[in-house]
């Protein structure tokens, strides 16, 4: 995945210098540690995690997302001041640790902040098992990358073409040519997902249905100590 990111950015990235590259941990380290390598940039670990905090994306509420994310992350100032900085990700979803992360990194020093995807863009629902997002609610949704890189504050963003992705993750088993990549493009392999379910999940999902649901919750126990 590294490998291909790299390909694309020395294709459509030609004029931009790249001074150091830095991973989001954890799971994005693999692939920046080979896009550096492609690329002949240093690579550096850039933030510190804090292993008690659990992956922001699924946290109920964008406010508690946000604090989350400072929680989670502090930056090293020595690698981002004055710098170019190309921060890479696994994936973007909300867009809400990515807006924070960049902001962190500006905050830290950082002269420009460039954005890499190892994935696509996530643009739809996952129903086989992962309470990720509504529809609506993905930063990617109904926005180009131009749009999407304006909202989560990089100076340029670039994502993995879902072809490659999809060549990459072959390389484990090439016996295996198809694919769920219903997040990415919309298609559901059980071929029985139609826009009503997708409507129920919508509305059961989103964070204004989960708050509502939290507030019932807390009114029945307001009633039951009362009562």
């Amino acid at each position: 995945m590294g490998d291909k990111l790299a390909e694309k950015i020395k294709q459509e990235w030609q004029n931009e210098k790249i001074d150091v590259v830095i991973p989001i941990p954890d799971t994005s380290r693999t692939a920046a540690l080979q896009l550096a390598y492609k690329l002949s940039i240093k690579y550096r670990e850039g933030f510190i995690k804090n292993r008690y905090i659990a992956r922001t994306f699924i946290m109920p509420g964008q406010k508690q997302r946000k604090k989350s994310v400072r929680q989670k992350l502090s930056a090293i100032g020595l690698e981002f001041q004055g710098k170019n900085v190309l921060l890479v990700d696994d994936s973007i979803v909300r867009g809400t640790t990515s807006q924070q992360i960049i902001k962190m990194a500006r905050d830290a020093g950082a002269n420009k902040v460039f954005f890499a995807s190892a994935s696509p863009p996530v643009r739809h629902p996952n129903v086989y098992g992962i309470d990720m997002a509504s529809a609506k609610e993905f930063i990617a949704h109904d926005k180009t990358t131009e749009q999407i890189c304006t909202a989560i504050g990089a100076d340029k963003l670039i994502y993995q073409d879902l072809t490659d992705l999809i060549w990459c993750v072959q390389q484990g088993n090439k016996e295996i040519t198809n694919f769920d990549c219903s997040c990415f493009d919309g298609k559901y392999i059980t071929g029985d997902i139609d826009q009503t379910y997708l409507d129920s999940i919508e509305s059961a999902r989103s964070d204004s249905a989960k708050q509502k649901n939290h507030t019932n919750q807390n009114s029945e126990l307001i009633c039951n100590d009362v009562e």
